[in-house]
């Protein structure tokens, strides 16, 4: 893939050749794009974060009096002080790193909604990915944003795809067709698969010495499980949105996009380990902005994880796997400058089973609000994406006018 992809009426993706219909994907390291074709100007991203961030740790509720004892040394410095927190608004703070985002919630292009969640309580990635994706509490053989697509009124504009990596996002697959196609040399393992053939190997006196080493050669520390001491996947992301944002800016190209990011997966020593995927995605809204020019203000980009984590550190320094958290919402024809939440609180009452953090919103509920005001996506469009949710109402004030 050259540098500089360029998209035509056919999406001509650089030196390469590839040549696609009506939707494309593509990979570059351990991320990955998918693209569709839409009627209209409007841009619509959505970046899957693989492996549940932490929202408690992003977004920072650093008014409530519970936090600091709840959450001991992942508690943040407040705003104003040394290392502290970005302000928003007075209640809650972004980590440090978000610096681009900050500056987006500051322009009111960027909100979050807190305390959120999908309709599913599992704490297995691989159902919670699936079931996220699927818009469902099931595991479904279709993805919510491939069926809203597939009910246009001219189905033939979101019809036949391809796909580039080694898979599409369970979102972008259904009746919708996308094909697939992998540049070779470019895929190459995540981290977590370094982490789970350590552990595999870990009891092997030969072995296991010899996997350690190779590790430490690739920059990954044994003693966090695999966790890359250098973000060997940083430089990935901000690239990969870069390309997508050149694609959608294009006039004859695709308006919906989907990008994966790994990494959040912090059971142990979070406060390093998460600092790569933040950064990584805070680049990545930064390129996506910048490629996409003028047509940002016509954009909506929705960051979403699987779920949340718990309130409790655990004994590595890490969290484990909870229920709810944050998503980000981002581009200039976001209502931005505001946290949306009705916050449950971090009292034993107040958190789930007194462990994680209690869902108050709908991750269906964002979505639906997305497609129905931003992409203008017909009623039958929506229902047809998120089955059996009549009762999940769109959730109002997340667009501009």
């Amino acid at each position: 893939m050259s540098n500089a992809p360029r998209a035509h009426a056919s999406f001509s993706l650089g030196r390469r050749g590839l040549l696609l219909g009506l939707g494309t994907a593509m990979v570059l390291g351990g991320t990955r794009a998918a693209f569709a074709r839409l009627p209209g100007e409007r841009r619509f991203v959505v970046i899957l974060q693989r492996g549940a961030m932490d929202g408690l740790y992003a977004v920072q509720p650093y008014a409530d009096p519970e936090l600091r004892e709840i959450r001991a040394s992942l508690a943040l410095p407040e705003p104003g002080q040394e290392g502290g927190l970005l302000d928003l608004g007075g209640r809650f703070g972004l980590h440090p790193a978000f610096a681009t985002l900050h500056a987006m919630y500051a322009a009111n292009e960027a909100l979050l909604v807190h305390a959120v969640a999908g309709p599913y309580r599992s704490r297995s990635h691989f159902d919670a990915q699936d079931m996220l994706e699927a818009g469902a509490d099931q595991r479904l053989s279709s993805g919510w944003l491939n069926r809203a697509l597939g009910a246009l009124p001219n189905p033939a504009q979101a019809r036949t795809g391809l796909a580039v990596g080694t898979n599409v996002p369970l979102l972008m697959q259904g009746p919708t067709p996308v094909g697939a196609w992998f540049p070779p040399g470019v895929e190459q393992p995540s981290p977590d698969l370094y982490a789970r053939l350590a552990a595999l190997q870990a009891g092997d006196p030969a072995l296991g010495t010899l996997f350690a080493e190779g590790l430490r050669a690739r920059g990954f520390a044994t003693s966090t499980l695999g966790q890359p001491t250098r973000e060997p996947g940083r430089g990935r992301f901000p690239q990969l949105a870069a390309a997508a944002g050149k694609l959608l800016a294009e006039a004859g190209g695709p308006r919906v996009a989907v990008l994966e990011l790994g990494g959040w997966d912090t059971h142990v020593a979070q406060a390093n380990a998460i600092l790569g995927p933040v950064r990584a995605l805070d680049e990545g809204l930064g390129a996506l902005k910048t490629a996409l020019g003028p047509q940002w203000s016509r954009t909506v980009v929705l960051v979403i994880t699987e779920f949340g984590r718990t309130a409790r550190a655990n004994g590595n320094a890490g969290t484990d796997h909870g229920t709810a958290g944050v998503a980000i919402l981002a581009g200039g024809a976001v209502a931005g400058g505001q946290v949306k939440t009705d916050w449950p609180g971090l009292t034993a009452d107040g958190l789930l089973d007194n462990r994680d953090l209690r869902p108050t919103a709908d991750l269906r509920s964002v979505a639906k609000a997305l497609l129905a005001g931003h992409l203008d996506l017909p009623g039958r469009a929506v229902a047809q994406a998120f089955p059996n949710s009549e009762s999940v109402r769109p959730m109002a004030g997340l667009l501009r006018g």
